[in-house]
């Protein structure tokens, strides 16, 4: 990178380079999320059972998550700007195939291809923010990227199913493909990779960068930052997704429109705690475990309240329901600033690759199971769903939290002593509530 700076770090030219990316960021999440109101449709287009309409959204989670090693490396290599302009050119066109999809096969191929698409945006978005932003506004600059993306899930919710009703399905898909066009031009007018003069591009031959790789991933801060995001974001991804709505619906016996409205509030809490939650991020670092793990704590307890009712729970609790998942959201951010942490800004698009994987493993796992347990309970389709097969199939989820917890204490500890040998006085700095990045991967021997 040129030592000239170009534009002020964290000035007026940061705020349109970020507000570009997290306009994409909004469109990325309403087009990840579209399936969520979709889905009951879907099942009567294509004729599918439960598993084949959960195999739409694991499938487009598993190229997600595949390719965020490749897209950590492409992105350290050519930067945001190129993977925001693929990721949009990607989305774009998976979603307007998906629009005039009619059978299953098409369709599938088609959600593939939005998946890549969107594997490529987040890390995208997030590798901006560390280099056009100070280090002490970078946790609430993450959060706020978070918080604001939910404007597409809150329009992947009410609205899309309003226009699903009203549009059908072809139309509404076509004209959120066309999204894609505009922000396209808007990449191309005002994202700059770096606030400095040029960009370089980080050139690793191949054995070099499969070590660069292994020390990422073999790191035991990358993957207590890994761990975070898993356990704390998959039961909103998995509820948000796909398996809320049809949930609301069958099971809690909720009208489309109060389920959709529901999954609208979901969206909106995401971005109020968001907020909440980067305040207790950046004037307790020491601490980012213990607050995401009471926020799983809080999911775990409000699901077994659920789920543990014979009859549909009243609104109140669905919505107390829906607002803890959502604050699993921006806990999953978590993950990014431990990452930060360590990570130089070289390897960021890889460490942050890494991350990004476990919340998204966790929640294609989980809803690939849902779908098969429901499958199992209810042979007959989607039509015979009721409370009893969503409380048996909902019950998946224990065994991820029980392990995501576990890897987080595991992983948290080989990191601090890890950092206490290598980094000596940082974990008083944490402990006093100061912001510290990119202090380096280290000695891993003994770890």
């Amino acid at each position: 990178m040129s030592s000239q700076l170009v534009h002020n770090i964290g000035g007026r030219r940061a705020w349109v380079v970020w507000g570009v990316s997290v306009a994409v960021y909004v469109v990325t999440v309403f087009h990840r999320s579209s399936l969520g109101v979709a889905g009951l449709l879907a099942v009567d287009r294509f004729g599918i059972s439960a598993t084949q309409l959960a195999f739409f959204t694991v499938l487009q989670l598993l190229v997600y998550a595949g390719m965020q090693i490749p897209v950590g490396v492409l992105l350290d290599r050519f930067g945001s700007r190129r993977m925001l302009l693929t990721g949009l050119v990607l989305m774009s066109s998976g979603q307007l195939v998906f629009a005039f999809a009619t059978s299953f096969p098409v369709a599938v191929l088609a959600r593939a291809v939005v998946g890549a698409g969107d594997a490529m945006i987040f890390v995208s978005a997030i590798r901006l923010i560390t280099v056009w932003f100070l280090i002490r506004q970078t946790p609430f600059m993450i959060q706020l990227t978070g918080a604001m993306s939910q404007v597409g899930a809150i329009l992947a919710a009410a609205p899309l199913t309003f226009a699903l009703h009203s549009l059908g399905w072809t139309k509404t898909f076509a004209i959120a493909s066309a999204l894609g066009l505009v922000l396209i031009g808007a990449v191309l007018g005002f994202v700059k990779d770096s606030p400095y003069g040029r960009r370089e591009g980080i050139r690793l031959k191949l054995a070099a960068l499969a070590r660069s790789l292994s020390q990422v991933w073999g790191h035991p801060g990358t993957r207590h930052a890994m761990w975070t995001h898993f356990t704390t974001q998959f039961s909103v991804t998995v509820f948000a997704m796909l398996w809320g709505f049809p949930f609301l619906v069958r099971g809690e016996g909720l009208s489309t429109t109060t389920a959709g409205l529901v999954m609208a509030l979901m969206a909106v809490w995401i971005m109020i705690s968001g907020f909440g939650l980067t305040w207790l991020v950046a004037h307790h670092p020491y601490h980012r475990s213990a607050i995401a793990i009471g926020v799983v704590a809080l999911m775990v307890v409000v699901w077994t309240v659920v789920l543990l009712r014979s009859e549909p729970a009243p609104l109140w609790l669905l919505i107390l329901l829906v607002c803890s998942l959502a604050t699993g959201g921006p806990a999953s951010m978590i993950g990014f600033d431990l990452a930060r942490t360590w990570a130089p800004v070289s390897a960021t698009g890889r460490a942050n690759g890494v991350v990004n994987i476990g919340g998204f493993v966790a929640g294609l796992v989980t809803l690939a199971l849902i779908g098969l347990v429901l499958d199992w309970r209810a042979p007959g389709g989607q039509t015979t769903y009721d409370l009893d097969d969503f409380r048996v199939a909902f019950c998946v989820q224990y065994p991820v939290w029980i392990l995501g917890v576990t890897q987080i204490l595991r992983y948290r500890r080989r990191s601090l002593i890890l950092l206490r040998r290598e980094h000596p006085g940082v974990e008083e700095r944490l402990r006093s509530g100061e912001q510290v990045a990119h202090v380096g991967m280290g000695d891993l021997e003994g770890v």
